[in-house]
């Protein structure tokens, strides 16, 4: 950084951070907002069904294309696939809002998870194109904050919309906003090298598309995500054993063919650099700790404070306000401080919040006494969160940035099915039905909460080491698009660049 240049505290406002944002957020919002409508689904088009199949199907199409279609990003192009994926989300959801029958319905869900993929899976990959150095770590940070206050936010959004206008405008809601973020993005997405066009591997890409390995994941991460996602009091089956057992056959077979293909899907040896698997097991712990921590803290709200599911999720906003503010914070510590250790003490400050919790909590307990530990779970969220992003992509040749953003995304979602039905389990052998029952489930899910945030500060201060993760280059002085990165000649690319302990020039040198 020159003398001129002075510390950034926001990234550089650009088109391309407000699309990625929104963009995400509306996907984000769609996993849980659609969840608040299900009673009015039942009644109106599934004959008083249950209409659980609605948020599966979109979970499953969303977890078992990201990572495909963020490897693809790398090879055919991040503005096509990020065009397209916003045309099928929002087409989708107009097919959603029209449904006549439950069938109808699930089958738009599946093609609104497809087009939600690839929009996740281009976020980082946009703005790793668009930023670098610290305004890199800066957007990535904002757009990390952002995502998960949209998560927080989204049941009460929900709750407002189908209380007044029904369940369909959960679905119609995304129509203008879709449409405005499609022109947007036709707008301001470049058509540089690495963002339109050829990939990584130019012309012949395609052609290396590794197809096999796409579909035995899809399979698998189906087949898992349908398993994580089964009601917990009902009895295993044949069924769910056979689920498990396609679920694993699937994945060993996919984990097979990626040591073999050409143009894998998910290049393996990232996983051998300590810093890349530390960010990585951080994410999977996050989205564990706070989708899993989060439902069952809500359902104590209601069933044990007796609120309603307003005043529940309101209650909840001192969580996602510290998120976005903190976010930010971690994001620049990074620059000055071991990333590890701001990671660690993210994970720290949000297990003393879940500690806390846990020892707060009664049927009596008032609401304003659980503000602060609120706000402790919320801003260490966001100093974890934010770094943990940036660190997978600083230690990721630029041209696997797509596939990193598929692995991020895929964990996260593989971490909030984990989150759900293991936390779950934890809730059901000490909760049941009354408001002390109830507040007892719930302490039992924030203590092993706070016991699995400590084991992501082992994690993060053990493999994410400052020797691991190399400098980051500087930010250019212009406000303008990012310089196109230098790529190697096609065919003589090293998938993984080394940049293992003493070598801190060659990640930040690519993307200078």
């Amino acid at each position: 950084m020159s003398a001129r240049q002075k510390p950034r505290r926001l990234p550089p406002f650009s088109g391309v951070l407000v699309l990625v944002m929104a963009s995400t957020g509306l996907v984000v919002v769609d996993l849980t907002i659609v969840a608040i409508g299900l009673p009015l689904i039942s009644a109106d088009i599934a004959d008083g069904a249950s209409a659980e199949s609605v948020v599966v199907t979109y979970m499953v199409a969303m977890g078992a294309l990201t990572q495909i279609v963020g490897s693809l990003s790398d090879r055919w192009g991040r503005r096509s696939l990020f065009l397209a994926g916003i045309g099928v989300f929002t087409l989708s959801s107009l097919a959603a809002t029209a449904a006549p029958d439950l069938l109808w319905l699930n089958i738009a869900r599946v093609a609104q998870g497809a087009g939600a993929a690839a929009i996740m899976a281009n976020g980082i990959p946009l703005l790793s194109d668009r930023y670098a150095g610290e305004e890199r770590d800066l957007a990535i940070g904002a757009w990390g904050s952002f995502a998960t206050a949209a998560g927080l936010l989204a049941p009460v959004f929900g709750g407002v919309l189908a209380e007044s206008f029904g369940w369909r405008a959960v679905f119609a809601v995304n129509l203008p906003l879709g449409a405005a973020a499609w022109a947007l993005a036709v707008r301001v997405l470049p058509r540089a090298p690495g963002t339109d066009g050829a990939g990584a591997s130019g012309g012949g890409a395609a052609r290396r598309t590794d197809w096999l390995g796409g579909l035995l994941l899809m399979l698998g991460l189906g087949a898992a995500t349908l398993l994580m996602l089964r009601p917990g009091e009902t009895p295993w089956s044949a069924r769910d054993t056979a689920v498990l057992v396609t679920a694993c056959a699937a994945t060993a077979a996919f984990l097979a063919v990626q040591l073999r293909a050409p143009a894998p899907t998910l290049e393996l040896r990232m996983f051998t650099r300590p810093a890349f698997s530390g960010a990585m097991l951080a994410v999977l712990l996050s989205r564990v700790l706070t989708i899993g921590g989060s439902v069952y803290l809500v359902l104590y709200f209601s069933d044990g404070l007796g609120m309603s599911p307003t005043g529940a999720g309101l209650l909840m906003t001192p969580i996602f306000l510290a998120q976005i503010v903190m976010g930010m914070v971690g994001s620049k510590l990074i620059g000055t401080r071991p990333p590890g250790l701001v990671i660690g003490a993210g994970y720290a400050l949000k297990g003393v919040g879940f500690a806390a919790l846990a020892l707060l909590i009664t049927p009596g307990t008032p609401w304003w006494a659980l503000v602060v530990p609120l706000l402790a779970w919320g801003a260490g969220g966001g100093i974890a969160g934010a770094p943990v992003m940036a660190v997978a992509v600083r230690v990721t040749a630029p041209e696997r940035v797509g596939m990193v953003a598929g692995t991020v995304s895929t964990l996260a979602s593989l971490g909030a099915g984990v989150g759900t039905a293991a936390l779950g389990a934890v809730f059901a052998l000490r909760g049941g039905p009354g408001a002390e029952a109830v507040t007892d489930g719930a302490r039992a899910v924030l203590g092993v909460s706070a016991a699995l945030a400590a084991v992501a500060v082992l994690v993060a201060v053990t493999l994410i080491g400052p020797r691991r993760v190399p400098g980051r280059a500087p930010a250019p002085a212009a406000q303008g698009p990012a310089p196109a990165e230098r790529r190697p000649v096609p065919g003589t690319e090293d998938p993984v660049p080394p940049a293992e302990e003493g070598d801190e020039g060659d990640s930040s040198r690519a993307r200078t």
